[in-house]
């Protein structure tokens, strides 16, 4: 039970869309570049982005657990955004590989459950509506546009340095906002130890497993494509570009989602996606040309922005409300945890000796393999 105007309820929790993947469309396509600056290594930067997605494998379970054995989802979700955005204060004061190990280690520690957590009390808050969650959804999708762009801009001007600020500055500004989010009230409480046996279900293991392998797919895409640009010869603005344009293919989908869904049931949208994928990091493989490479980002409409809300709803669909917050946890830490810390290291690990080319004609293998053991699992 939800206690206030869910209008309301809709712009505090479309604002914190809004400012997550704002803070995203900075640090996606320029963290990794900015340590890119610092002469790390590219098993270094596959290194930092493991670490911090295996903070995103294992906190958001624990954090989940805690929240729904003791209802406690709203001060965790607000403990967890102050003292992630406290933490990220440190990367002003070194440029020390080891520490910003250390520092990105504690930062996703605290910075892990929030999408998660934020997903569940969206679910909460659309009630019969869930359908239309792609539309509070977008402002995540708008904002990030409007990011990577700009800043692209901004850091051809000046220094790819100023991102550090940037982060902070928006990471705050939702911290404080936080404090708004609707506190969801569930009439009886239950033994926690039961629901995690949900998990464990045919239908749920599968999904987990090839939605892991759909983001294990987009590991070199995350953690190499800005650097892969940057090394044929385009520019910040490009590569601001290129993600921007990739946001707006995928925000026009969540737009639209309601009737998507309608159409189309959760599951042959999921297996479309993992066909999308298989061919947008065949096209990666096989091109340089500007055009071309903007034409695969037109795919990420699908590739995420229908994946992600599929995802969403499916996960929603099998997980009983008793265990949202561990069910939405559980698929986050599985896909953007697991599947992006293996993508991280592997890419990490293989980029200098085979390069991006060949790393995107393997996750256009990995993308593949997921959809066919997702297809014939629902046969």
């Amino acid at each position: 039970m939800i206690k206030g105007s869910r209008d309301s309820f809709r712009f505090i929790i479309g604002s914190q869309y809004f400012l997550y993947f704002g803070i995203m469309g900075i640090f996606l396509p320029y963290f990794n570049l900015y340590c890119y600056h610092l002469n790390f290594t590219g098993f270094q930067i596959g290194l930092l982005s493991a670490i911090r997605t295996v903070t995103i494998v294992l906190f958001p379970l624990f954090w989940g657990a805690l929240a729904d054995r003791f209802q406690i989802r709203k001060p965790i979700y607000i403990l967890c955004n102050f003292v992630s955005a406290g933490i990220w204060t440190c990367y002003f004061y070194t440029t020390d590989f080891w520490l910003m190990f250390v520092i990105t280690m504690f930062y996703g520690i605290f910075y892990a459950p929030i999408i998660s957590f934020l997903e569940a009390f969206t679910m909460d808050v659309l009630g019969k509506e869930k359908k239309s969650y792609g539309k509070l959804r977008a402002w995540g999708s708008f904002s990030f546009i409007v990011i990577v762009v700009v800043l692209g801009r901004i850091i051809d001007l000046f220094s790819i340095e100023i991102i550090i600020a940037v982060i902070l500055a928006g990471s705050m500004l939702q911290a404080f906002i936080s404090v708004k989010i609707p506190n969801v009230v569930i009439s009886k409480k239950e033994s926690f130890n039961p629901d995690a046996k949900i998990l464990l279900k045919k239908r749920v293991t599968v999904f987990l497993f090839c939605s892991f392998l759909m983001l294990l797919s987009h590991g070199t895409y995350y953690a190499f494509f800005s650097i892969h640009l940057d090394a044929l010869g385009y520019g910040k603005t490009f590569i601001g570009i290129t993600w921007a344009l990739a946001s707006i293919a995928e925000i026009l989908v969540m737009i639209k989602s309601d009737k998507i869904f309608k159409r189309f049931s959760l599951e042959n949208v999921l297996v479309f996606s993992f066909m999308i994928a298989t061919l947008r990091w065949l096209i990666l493989f096989f091109v340089k040309s500007p055009g071309l490479i903007l034409i695969s980002q037109v795919f990420h409409a699908v590739t995420y922005g229908a994946f992600h809300i599929a995802s969403i709803l499916y996960i929603d669909l099998l997980i009983p409300d008793k265990a949202k917050t561990l069910g939405h946890a559980a698929n986050n830490a599985v896909t953007y945890g697991l599947g992006m810390t293996v993508g991280f290291l592997f890419n990490g690990y293989f980029y200098n000796s085979i390069g991006a080319f060949n790393l995107f004609i393997i996750s256009s293998l990995i993308a593949l393999s997921g959809g066919l053991i997702f297809y014939f699992s629902n046969e």
